[in-house]
């Protein structure tokens, strides 16, 4: 079993630390120390982040994101375990291979530079928010695209529901850092040991995705794990069962040697 009783939980793009308020409860009931940063400009309630718009937002950058987890890692008392769901599976890769973790788990997981899919709900999702005739300019998500990119098997009251809870404006930069340099890992290299989970129905990173990323790694000796969990879309980390992917990543944790 890991040794490490540390978890920095990274939240994705258009929420905040909210959506991770159940599992860092479950984890904290198992002992663990657990952190749930903001990302810039990301910290608050998600209402009152939709009416009002911090203008620096659009501004914020992939880069950016990373380097505010590495200030708070970098004031721990150990190098944590990283859990990211979906931008944050690829701020999860970046960290490990920068050396700032001791394992991580990718929960539908944005891929590094150089891993894409044709499949048409990927392109459907994110092309509103990659659009670079946009510029710098916030994208505002509605009820509805969020529905069909996050939420689509819940029914459109309670997608709409959790849309209020915990949904915020991002900024167009930090997906499309994931296209650059930056985001790019040695997937030839040994490391730390990495769990991909997917969700079976998530359009916006589709599990075809996440199995490309879970082979992409090609070191022999490194421990790596993929599972895909049916029914999900991408709000597998809140909607009904979230307990059994909870419950599967801290039973993963335990069998690490």
């Amino acid at each position: 079993m890991i040794s490490c009783r540390t978890i920095v939980f990274i939240h994705g793009l258009f929420v905040n630390p909210k959506s991770w308020a159940h599992w860092k409860a479950r984890f904290e009931e198992q002992g663990y120390v657990c952190h749930t940063p903001a990302n810039p400009y990301h910290g608050g309630e998600p209402r009152e982040l939709r009416e009002h718009i911090d203008p620096l937002l659009g501004k914020v950058t992939f880069e950016d994101e990373v380097n505010n987890i590495i200030r708070l890692i970098d004031t721990l008392p150990e190098k944590p375990i990283l859990v990211g769901h979906s931008l944050g599976g690829v701020v999860v890769q970046k960290l490990l291979s920068l050396d700032k973790g001791v394992a991580g788990i990718c929960i539908d997981g944005v891929p590094p530079k150089g891993i894409f899919t044709l499949k048409w709900s990927f392109w459907e999702s994110n092309f509103p928010v990659l659009n670079y005739l946009k510029g710098d300019s916030v994208f505002e998500p509605n009820k509805e695209w969020f529905h069909y990119a996050f939420a689509h098997t819940l029914p459109r009251e309670e997608s709409d529901k959790v849309f209020d809870e915990l949904v915020v404006p991002e900024s167009r930069n930090v997906p499309r850092g994931t296209l650059g340099e930056f985001a790019a890992v040695d997937f030839h290299a040994p490391h730390y040991p990495l769990l991909f989970v997917a969700g079976e129905k998530d359009h916006i990173v589709p599990a075809p995705l996440n199995l490309e990323n879970f082979h992409a790694y090609t070191h022999e000796s490194s421990i790596k794990e993929y599972v895909e969990f049916q029914g999900r879309t991408h709000y597998i980390c809140g909607m009904p069962g979230w307990e059994e992917v909870a419950d599967f990543v801290s039973n993963w944790l335990n069998k690490l040697p």
